[in-house]
């Protein structure tokens, strides 16, 4: 375990208390590539990691009363089984389809990211039983568990959609979700991949204290410019993965055509229109 593991886990964990989510992305190809874990080690210790420190943050959120107990722990319940089945199904996955699956995660987290968080408003919201937010749980568990990500940017939107919750609350109750998945996810994990603790517990610790300083940097940093910024990054190194477990080609492709994008949704943003406003929301200038 390096130094600048460590290092880079305090920024990670800095994302986290930013912007409730999306940093956790990050933490495999940091275990995989920084670290130098193997790809289900590396998964299974993001896992803890991310269970850590979204606990921490769920703490925080509940003292500022942004935190709904029945409805995080209803939908956590079934993310956990998902989940769960998830760490176990991964052992029968090779290493290599696990990192590709993460770079889609990361390519889909990262679009998500760029698109900006959206609340919908409790009137056009339809009434949704119970089974199916049950299901919709339990299929955001079963991707945590195979690929490791917490999978906060699906389980905000569908706290906000299925549970009518106001964002705020979505985003806080969606940490008790994201850590009841992860711990889960790690739980499936643990019956075939061993995990070194030392390691584990260090990059953990140092992911928890960025969160909270991220968290009291909340007030002096624009979120939505960096949630935009991260996402950039995040689909940039989705393309590092790609090269390195399908083939240097495809990635080198995937980052030409990241390049286009992130160059013509700039220079839309000074023309009234763009080809890219259905998927990312660009502000105009005036």
């Amino acid at each position: 375990m390096t130094v600048l593991t460590v290092g880079l886990a305090v920024i990670v964990g800095m994302v986290l208390g930013l912007l409730g989510g999306g940093g956790s992305i990050l933490m495999v190809p940091l275990l995989a590539y920084v670290a130098g874990m193997d790809a289900k080690q590396a998964i299974a210790t993001s896992l803890l990691v991310v269970g850590v420190t979204s606990t921490i943050g769920v703490l925080s959120h509940a003292r500022a009363g942004r935190v709904q107990w029945r409805t995080g722990l209803t939908f956590g319940a079934a993310g956990m089984a998902g989940a769960y089945s998830g760490g176990v199904l991964a052992r029968f996955i090779p290493g290599t389809v696990l990192l590709v699956g993460f770079a889609a995660m990361m390519a889909a987290t990262a679009v998500a990211m760029l698109r900006g968080r959206t609340a919908v408003d409790a009137a056009d919201r339809p009434h949704v039983p119970v089974p199916k937010i049950l299901c919709v749980g339990l299929a955001v568990g079963l991707v945590t568990g195979v690929v490791g990500a917490g999978g906060g940017f699906l389980v905000v939107p569908a706290l906000a959609v299925l549970g009518g919750l106001p964002m705020p609350v979505a985003v806080g109750t969606s940490l008790i979700v994201i850590s009841m998945n992860s711990f889960a996810g790690l739980g499936g994990y643990l019956s075939s991949v061993p995990i070194t603790w030392p390691a584990a517990l260090a990059v953990a610790t140092a992911a928890a204290v960025g969160a909270l300083v991220g968290a009291r940097l909340t007030a002096m940093v624009k979120p939505d410019l960096l949630r935009k910024a991260l996402g950039w990054f995040v689909l940039a190194m989705s393309t590092v993965v790609v090269s390195q477990e399908i083939h240097l080609g495809v990635g080198i492709a995937a980052a030409t055509l990241t390049a286009v994008a992130a160059t013509m949704t700039f220079a839309c943003a000074r023309y009234t229109y763009c080809p890219l406003r259905r998927l990312i929301p660009i502000r105009i200038a005036a």
